[in-house]
């Protein structure tokens, strides 16, 4: 597969995202604290389009000192792409699926070449 281009950098915000298209393969293209990530499109699960869901920071549970539960609360370092089908959540910057970490979404290298964003083969 040849580079494949997504996007010029001034186009493409933090926290976007971008589906590519490639010989039938989508991919998903994330700019995400100054990082790009790319994913297959394609959910583990029942083949739905996992990077087009919500983007949002993990939720994490908020534990007392005594170990009881506090509530909720919002990761500051990491976030999830939820599938839009069946809520299969994947870490955005390793593909791993976060109810089983040994499940991964195939990634692809993003490269920036001057302004322009590329997906590399």
């Amino acid at each position: 597969m040849p580079d494949v281009f997504v996007a010029k950098a001034a186009e493409f915000a933090e926290g976007d995202r971008r589906i590519v298209a490639h010989d039938g393969v989508e991919i998903g293209v994330f700019n995400w604290q100054g990082n790009y990530f790319a994913y297959e499109n394609l959910c583990i699960h029942q083949g739905g389009p996992a990077c087009e869901g919500v983007i949002m920071h993990k939720v994490e549970d908020v534990l007392g000192p005594d170990r009881t539960w506090h509530g909720h609360k919002f990761s500051e370092n990491e976030a999830h792409f939820v599938c839009p089908w069946h809520g299969y959540e994947y870490d955005i910057t390793t593909g791993e699926c976060a109810a089983d970490r040994r499940l991964k979404l195939k990634s692809f290298d993003v490269v920036r070449r001057g302004e322009d964003i590329y997906v590399v083969a």
